[in-house]
């Protein structure tokens, strides 16, 4: 009810869009839209809460120094380079004139063509920042189509001890989503900075993806060259959007068809299949 409230407030005051995700998810995604002042408003009134919420949560830990504000951002991978700039010197330029630590991260999110963008600092720091970024992306809009990062729901079972909520993911034990923010701060104060692209830093195992399996597809050859692409473009394509591995097997003599691999997670692959039917009935060209 709380965090309705605050929302309700950040929309009024900003005058911007916010929408919350859906989803019993560890982690949700917050989308802002509206002139670009409003989009600041908005990012400046979220990095004052958390915040404020890191000063709340100091009060009860033995913590003395403050932790860094951190928001990640989701940002279409066709835009990252243009965010990293020409061997690195636009984020060290953002880094150098904000003062706040910025990190795209390597690899793209689970399922999706987006990435995540890591900016760390004071709340004025985030602003700062948040504004050459805007001004970037505006600069140098997204090419091709973006699939979005959708969060994966925490559909297991919830176990208390000692007083914690825990869910089990893979082999490890997580504390429950409710628990995750305070925990993420005290984890930020060990730890100014992890690997991205975990669901939550700093918790192995969050982003457990399910076993990797094989799917085999049989393709007519008069179609694999819309599959293939000039020179291997459109697999190429096909394999970063899908996440999943593809190999195409040889021509076998006398044969009029083609054999497809697949390899990756149930996700990976049906993203993969769908991709290569559009392609192979001709919607895509």
């Amino acid at each position: 009810e709380d965090n309705r409230e605050t929302v309700k407030k950040m929309r009024e005051e900003s005058g911007a869009r916010i929408n919350i995700s859906e989803g019993n998810c560890p982690e949700r995604i917050v989308t802002i839209t509206g002139p670009t002042d409003t989009i600041f408003k908005a990012f400046a009134m979220i990095a004052y809460k958390f915040e404020e919420d890191i000063i709340n949560s100091m009060s009860n830990s033995p913590a003395t120094s403050k932790p860094p504000v951190t928001l990640r951002l989701v940002v279409p991978a066709s835009q990252c380079g243009s965010l990293i700039g020409k061997g690195g010197s636009k984020i060290k330029e953002m880094r150098e004139s904000t003062g706040a630590q910025v990190q795209v991260a390597g690899d793209m999110l689970p399922n999706s063509t987006e990435r995540a963008v890591t900016i760390s600092g004071t709340p004025e720091a985030i602003i700062q920042c948040v504004k050459q970024i805007c001004v970037v992306m505006l600069e140098s809009p997204p090419k091709g189509a973006t699939i979005p990062y959708r969060p994966k729901p925490a559909s297991t079972p919830v176990i208390f001890s000692g007083g914690q909520a825990y869910t089990i993911q893979g082999q490890y034990a997580i504390p429950h989503p409710d628990q995750l923010t305070k925990l993420h701060q005290l984890a930020m104060q060990q730890t100014p900075f992890t690997p991205l692209g975990q669901a939550t830093p700093a918790f192995p195992g969050l982003d457990a993806s399910p076993p990797a399996s094989t799917h085999e597809l049989t393709i007519p050859n008069d179609l694999i060259g819309c599959i293939i692409g000039r020179q291997g473009t459109k697999i190429n394509e096909i394999r970063q959007m899908s996440g999943a591995q593809i190999k195409i097997a040889n021509a076998m003599e006398g044969s009029s068809e083609r054999q497809i691999t697949i390899t990756g997670t149930p996700a990976n692959i049906s993203l993969a299949q769908y991709l290569i039917n559009i392609l192979s009935t001709g919607f895509l060209h």
